[in-house]
């Protein structure tokens, strides 16, 4: 064969190999706690006179605890709270989206008050998929005298363990257009010039932009009502085996680091 005519007929399988081309994003990835880092930031809380405080939390909490649901305001995914004094050592919340409950959390102060474990689940999608979780708190900071042992500041130290469906996530780039999907149905697929997409089975209303930072980078920017609440930021490395996937909350100003393996 002529060198001219073989050079013609390589040109549209090298156009064809790079079309089909995996890029290093596609694929499913499961994040691996061992390997993870948690934030350096933690939040404040005050449980006295049968009043519960958390400036920290988003939004801010103040309200009664007595058990009965209360109505909150600026959180896109419930509308109610309610906290329970179980004993001296451990609080229940709940929260509720029209009656129904989508999210838990009981938090167990050690003995010796130095650290609690924090139970949690969370249902904030379309299907009602749950999602749970267990914390290590380490002590930041004592609360006033007489308050509730949860009172003062905590920060995150260990994630004991993640349920599978809140681990996993299938990525894939494909021209300009970037996409997600988790076992929950929530997904989104963004094209790369920082265009807003909803979403999908996202109770909260989520809007997602996504640009691409160098080339080993794609950059996830999440809104509520237009405030701009994470920022999230993929990188897979040189041999496409793992991923540093990098959290950071705009509201609490902190940041959670993990590390996936591809499936």
């Amino acid at each position: 064969m002529r060198p001219l005519l073989c050079c013609v007929l390589l040109i549209p399988w090298l156009m064809l190999a790079q079309a089909t081309a995996q890029s290093p994003f596609d694929g499913t990835w499961k994040i691996d706690l061992a390997e993870s880092q948690s934030p350096t930031k933690g939040d404040d809380y005050l449980l006295q006179d049968n009043t519960y405080r958390c400036t920290t939390c988003d939004p801010p909490l103040d309200i009664r605890a007595d058990g009965r649901d209360q109505k909150i305001t600026g959180e896109p995914c419930y509308d109610t709270v309610s906290l329970k004094v179980v004993d001296d050592w451990t609080t229940e919340e709940t929260d509720k989206r029209s009656g129904k409950t989508v999210g838990t959390s009981k938090m167990t102060v050690s003995s010796d008050g130095n650290s609690a474990t924090v139970e949690w689940t969370e249902s904030c999608n379309a299907n009602g998929d749950v999602t749970s979780g267990t914390l290590i708190l380490s002590r930041v900071t004592k609360g006033p005298r007489g308050s509730h042992a949860v009172s003062g500041s905590w920060q995150v130290v260990k994630r004991v363990n993640l349920s599978e469906n809140a681990l996993v996530a299938t990525l894939k780039l494909e021209g300009d257009t970037f996409s997600f999907a988790d076992p929950t149905g929530q997904s989104y697929a963004a094209r790369l010039d920082g265009t807003e997409t909803p979403v999908k089975g996202d109770l909260s209303n989520t809007m997602v932009s996504v640009k691409r930072i160098g080339e080993n980078t794609i950059e996830e920017t999440d809104k509520h009502d237009g405030k701009v609440v994470e920022v999230t930021c993929f990188t897979p490395s040189a041999d496409g085996k793992t991923m540093t996937i990098s959290i950071e909350n705009k509201v609490k100003g902190t940041i959670r680091q993990f590390v996936a393996h591809k499936q």
